[in-house]
């Protein structure tokens, strides 16, 4: 007797590319990389990958890519420095892997805000 696996769900129905869905998700606020799939609609390990182009292109206007770091859940090591913006595996201080993800959103770069317009 065989059982049927049910179909997952189609994937939610976009009107816009991935990377300028996910630029609008990163505008409303912090999110990790687990909301931003979820929000998306795109696989969790994509988000990283993704990203790294985003964080491209919004330099470009005048935006820059915003790292919450991860933070080891256990001790309070925090991740401070990392460029890769996965979630660690472990802590190199205690090596707990209850890691708290890192948190990303989009925001006006520094010397953006304070300029006049001309």
């Amino acid at each position: 007797m065989s059982r049927k696996v049910p179909e997952p769900p189609p994937p939610p129905e976009r009107h816009a590319t991935v990377r300028a869905a996910l630029e609008e998700a990163l505008r409303k606020g912090p999110a990790s990389a687990r909301d931003l799939s979820t929000e998306v609609g795109i696989r969790e390990k994509d988000v990283a990958g993704h990203l790294e182009h985003v964080e491209h292109s919004a330099r470009a206007r005048g935006e820059q890519l915003v790292v919450e770091p991860a933070a080891c859940a256990d001790c309070g090591f925090r991740f401070e420095g990392r460029a890769r913006l996965t979630k660690p595996g472990a802590c190199p201080k205690c090596r707990s892997t209850r890691i708290d993800p890192p948190l990303f959103s989009l925001a006006q770069r520094a010397d953006q805000r304070t300029a006049r317009p001309r």
